[in-house]
């Protein structure tokens, strides 16, 4: 199996509140520093945009790399709630780490997206 077919993704999608793009704009340059020091567990990250929509798109080698990005980025993902919503996240992934997330997120209101096949 290849370092792919263990890896996991995160779709989070976010509505940035008027008046406040600056203010996220900023605040993915944070994100982005932060997510810098996680080193080979994060294969991809990059924000994009869409008028007043901005997406995250996310790859980790494995899901104990997302549980230690979302520790990492935690005080951004707070500092989100008063700029923007996130209106959707996903975690997109092989069975058993996707089971992983879903025990370790507990309550987190999320969709969880099972691998069912692809190109090892």
């Amino acid at each position: 199996m290849s370092q792919l077919s263990r890896a996991v993704s995160i779709h989070p999608y976010f509505k940035i509140n008027p008046g406040e793009e600056k203010a996220f704009h900023e605040l993915i340059v944070d994100f982005v520093t932060r997510t810098r020091t996680e080193g080979e567990s994060c294969l991809c990250y990059d924000f994009t945009h869409c008028g007043d929509q901005a997406y995250c798109r996310e790859l980790y080698a494995d899901a104990d790399a997302v549980l230690r990005h979302l520790e990492n980025v935690g005080e951004c993902i707070e500092a989100s709630k008063a700029i923007s919503e996130m209106y959707r996240l996903e975690f997109h992934g092989p069975a058993e780490e996707i089971e992983k997330l879903r025990e370790a997120l507990g309550d987190l209101e999320a969709e969880y997206y099972v691998r069912s096949n692809g190109v090892d």
